[in-house]
């Protein structure tokens, strides 16, 4: 493996890697799960039993960040990969063919992305008496294909008439080897960036809807850490601080580990 490739892929892992590795450590150094009531320790201060503080009902601030950390994280890659997956072979499929077909899928995207994705999670979660991870992901996954889709469309409509696309087709390859040899290769890496996008939307989406109490059914979300430390502001400031630097250290993390990909994408 080259060396600006390890770096760059170096570059994609650390930031992800060095955020799940300091929640590990966090639960692996505590015990006990991360709801668990202390009911003598509610709203106290950081000490050094204590790092971060703990929130409503004494539950340890440090080990209910580094739990909903790591299942935000999984939640938001899974609907980023999901959704670039479908939304880049749909977009350069449409943008290889053209005509009516890639019309359809340009006003469909359109369609998608009118209706703000929150106001659709609210309406699908509200209908759910217990939500659970996977109804809040398959409600981003809806809307998260279609930024994908229209990116691929545009950068695949290049493609089409670059010389080594006709020169192929002039050999006699086929459709599907012209897609997945030659067209799709050159659009992961403005898709890379946009995976981290959607990761980061997804990390700040899901907390929103925690906040509201549209959250998972088990409560473990940083959504709702902050709804907590915004009722209790004056008397336990730490919960709403540390929870929100919690929320920008995820969703930035999710951004940075994208850059990493896109070079490590348009290097190898």
């Amino acid at each position: 493996m080259k060396g600006p490739t390890r770096v760059s892929i170096v570059r994609a892992l650390a930031p992800l890697g060095l955020l799940l590795i300091g929640s590990w450590s966090v639960i692996g150094f505590t015990s006990g799960n991360a709801g668990r009531f202390m009911l003598e320790q509610a709203w106290c201060r950081p000490s050094l039993g204590h790092i971060l503080g703990c929130a409503d009902g004494g539950v340890d601030v440090a080990k209910f960040i580094a739990f909903a950390i790591g299942y935000v994280l999984l939640l938001a890659l899974s609907v980023a990969v999901i959704g670039a997956i479908l939304g880049t072979v749909l977009g350069a499929t449409a943008a290889f063919l053209g005509g009516a077909f890639e019309q359809l899928l340009l006003k469909t995207c359109d369609l998608v992305q009118a209706f703000p994705n929150f106001l659709l999670a609210l309406a699908v979660l509200a209908a759910v008496e217990q939500p659970r991870r996977w109804h809040i992901g398959a409600v981003f996954v809806l809307t998260a294909w279609a930024g994908f889709a229209r990116l691929a469309a545009v950068q695949s409509r290049k493609l089409v008439i670059a010389e080594f696309v006709i020169a192929a087709r002039a050999f006699g390859a086929s459709r599907s080897s012209i897609l997945r040899r030659h067209i799709v290769p050159h659009v992961l890496g403005p898709v890379a960036i946009q995976v981290g996008t959607v990761a980061a939307g997804v990390v700040i989406g899901e907390s929103a809807l925690a906040f509201v109490g549209l959250g998972p059914a088990d409560g473990i979300s940083l959504g709702v850490l902050i709804e907590q430390g915004a009722v209790s502001m004056l008397r336990a400031p730490h919960v709403l601080v540390f929870s929100a630097c919690a929320v920008a250290l995820a969703s930035g993390a999710c951004q940075l580990a994208a850059e990493g990909l896109r070079l490590w994408v348009r290097r190898s």
